[in-house]
C-alpha cells in the first residue's frame, strides 16, 4: 500500500481538488477530515465538519477521539486500497494521521500551491469564511445520508453569485456541505419510479403484507420554493393491506424502519419520513 499526502492551509480548496489529485496520482482512497473514502464512497469514519467546536474538529481530523482510528484502520484493512491520499493542513498533520491509522510512511507530498493559483486559494477562503461552505470529496448521492439536515450544494455554486431569493432562504450561521460535480464513475440519477418499485418489493417480501399500493415519493427541499436547491432527502408514502393477527402499531413501525434502512442502503438517498396507511386487513379463510 502506497501513501501520498496533499497539504495546504485550511480553506484553500484542498477537498474540492481531492478527487482530481487522487485521479492524477492513481489513488483509489482518500483520508479527509476524519473520513475514509474509497472509490467515491464513504467507507468509515466521522467527518470533522460535523463537530460543534474547533477543538473536537481537530481531534476528529487527526483520529485521536476514542475508537475513531480503530474503525478506519479496520475498514482500510478490509478494503485493501492500492494507494491512499491523505489530506491535511501541514506535513506534520498528515504524518500524525498516517501514524494514528498505522499506515506506511508517506512517499510523496503534494502542496496546494503546486496546483492552485493564489487567486483560486483566496476564492476558496472567501467561501469558507464568509459563506460557511465546506467540501466533502464524494458525490451527492453518497454524501446526503451522512450529512442529513445539511444543505448540499453543487460545487458550481461556489463560482456564481447567489440570487436575492437564495440569500433570503439562507440563515445566518448555516453551514452547507458542497460536493464536486464529478466522481470516479460519472453522474447517477435514480428516478422516483425506481424508488417506488423498491419500496413495494421491500414490503411485499415480508410475511405480513399482502398488497402494497399508491406508493409516492416526494422530495424535501431547503427553504420555501427551493429554487436553486437540490433535494435534501425524500418522503415515502404508501398504502398496504396486512394480514390479520399482528399488533398493528408495532408492525407499522417495523415496516417504516425497514423501508428507511433499505432505501438508504441501496440508493444512498436520505429518507426523511415513511408514511404508511393501513387500507385493509386480510383474513385467511379457515379450511372447511
Amino acid at each position: 500500500m502506497d501513501v501520498i499526502a496533499f497539504v495546504g492551509p485550511s480553506g484553500t480548496g484542498k477537498s474540492h481538488r481531492a478527487l482530481l489529485v487522487a485521479h492524477n496520482t492513481q489513488s483509489d482512497a482518500i483520508i479527509d477530515d476524519g473520513l475514509y473514502i474509497k472509490d467515491g464512497k464513504i467507507m468509515a469514519g466521522t467527518s470533522a465538519k460535523k463537530e460543534q467546536n474547533k477543538v473536537l474538529a481537530v481531534k476528529r481530523a487527526i483520529f485521536v477521539l476514542p475508537g475513531h482510528a480503530e474503525e478506519v484502520s479496520q475498514a482500510i484493512e478490509e478494503s485493501q486500497p492500492k494507494r491512499i491520499l491523505i489530506l491535511g493542513t501541514s506535513e506534520n498533520m498528515v504524518i500524525k494521521i498516517a501514524k494514528a491509522l498505522k499506515l506506511p510512511e508517506i512517499s510523496k507530498f503534494i502542496h496546494i500551491e503546486d496546483i492552485a493559483t493564489p487567486a483560486e486559494m483566496d476564492k476558496a477562503r472567501e467561501h469558507r469564511l464568509q459563506k460557511g461552505k465546506h467540501v466533502v470529496p464524494v458525490p451527492t448521492i453518497e454524501l446526503k445520508p451522512h450529512f442529513s439536515g445539511y444543505l448540499v450544494d453543487s460545487l458550481s455554486s461556489l463560482l456564481k453569485r447567489n440570487t436575492e431569493q437564495q440569500r433570503r432562504q439562507r440563515h445566518l450561521g448555516e453551514k452547507s456541505i458542497v460536493r464536486p460535480v464529478f466522481s470516479y464513475c460519472g453522474k447517477l440519477v435514480i428516478d422516483d419510479s425506481a424508488i417506488e418499485a423498491l419500496v413495494k418489493k421491500i414490503l411485499e417480501d415480508g410475511d405480513s403484507v399482502n398488497k402494497v399500493a399508491d406508493v409516492e415519493v416526494s422530495h424535501v427541499y431547503k427553504g420555501d420554493g427551493a429554487i436553486g436547491y437540490e433535494s435534501q432527502g425524500i418522503e415515502i408514502s404508501c398504502s398496504v393491506i396486512i394480514s390479520f393477527g399482528k399488533h398493528i402499531p408495532t408492525l407499522v413501525q417495523q415496516m417504516q424502519v425497514e423501508v428507511k434502512k433499505e432505501v438508504e442502503r441501496l440508493t444512498g438517498m436520505a429518507v426523511k419520513k415513511v408514511n404508511i396507511t393501513i387500507r385493509a386487513l386480510f383474513v385467511q379463510p379457515k379450511n372447511m
